[in-house]
């Protein structure tokens, strides 16, 4: 039986779902003007790393207590089912084809090429329940707290990291603070005294200063909203335990400029700490059951 062809969207519906996508970013993007909203936001960034900047701010704005979303099929693949009548949250999938010629065979063909996104559904775990007779795949990786060592390994690589960056490392008694970054020094000090996991908490914290974040680019309450976001994010990502609510959120914006500013710093935030969170791939393995995350 020949394959029913698929009809393409007219340009009218093609117009309905740009404003639609604008309107649901939109509305993502005003709830980071919230002290709430932010707090919300950096939960989920620090959940879903492999996701864009724009679908964690979707993820964030419909379902802020999202900590693992999937399609309607990857949860039956995983050994579980979206419950009737949840209600799916949208975020942006790629739209990707693949472009033969008659001369192409199996090994030169060419890579799917992206073409644009759409609007995709998908559910978080709580909107799920485990298929009959199943033993649902593990998804969450442990916790461990910042009082601990389990995440020593990780400060060789924090460190290269810097050393891309022209900064190094060193670990010295400190009388006050946890650590500092000096531009001028293009160094970046650590209290030796703290725990393992803590020092990996703080190098990720004065990493995002060596990303060029100071005092003179930025004022000094957006620098700390940015630092402090991104050491959140990262070590929310490796497992260690983090508390958005202790993120210095600005109290005031400019009103004329406030979503343009806001917009601004977190695509820096998502920026920087999606570079050290690819420093730290290699080392940190994924849950085995991990459902697949779509970037857009």
């Amino acid at each position: 039986m020949a394959a029913r062809s698929q009809q393409r969207p007219t340009a009218e519906q093609r117009d309905a779902r740009r404003r639609e996508q604008l309107r649901q970013l939109r509305q993502a993007t005003s709830a980071l003007l919230t002290s709430e909203g932010w707090q919300q936001w950096l939960r989920t960034r620090s959940r879903f790393h492999r996701y864009s900047l724009r679908n964690t701010l979707l993820i964030a704005f419909q379902c802020p207590h999202a900590t693992h979303v999937a399609g309607f099929r990857k949860w039956l693949e995983l050994g579980r089912c979206v419950r009737k009548g949840e209600k799916a949250i949208r975020i942006f999938a790629p739209i990707r084809y693949r472009r033969c010629s008659v001369e192409q065979t199996d090994e030169n063909k060419s890579e799917p090429q992206l073409v644009g996104f759409r609007l995709a559904a998908v559910f978080d775990v709580s909107q799920t329940e485990p298929l009959p007779g199943v033993e649902p795949a593990p998804l969450d990786p442990p916790t461990e707290p910042v009082t601990g060592d389990s995440h020593a390994h990780l400060l060789d690589p924090l460190e290269a990291h810097a050393a891309t960056l022209g900064f190094t490392v060193e670990y010295k008694p400190l009388d006050g603070p946890a650590g500092y970054c000096s531009a001028r020094e293009t160094r970046i000090a650590i209290d030796s005294d703290l725990p393992t996991n803590a020092k990996v908490a703080t190098l990720a914290h004065e990493l995002a200063h060596a990303h060029g974040i100071d005092y003179t680019s930025y004022s000094r309450a957006e620098a700390e909203l940015i630092v402090e976001s991104v050491a959140c994010i990262v070590c929310g990502s490796l497992g260690l335990e983090t508390h958005s609510e202790s993120v210095p959120y600005l109290a005031a914006w400019n009103p004329d400029h406030a979503a343009e500013r806001i917009e601004l710093l977190a695509g820096k935030i998502d920026e920087i700490a999606r570079a050290i969170e690819h420093a730290l791939l290699p080392h940190t393995p994924s849950a085995s059951g991990e459902p697949e995350q779509t970037a857009a």
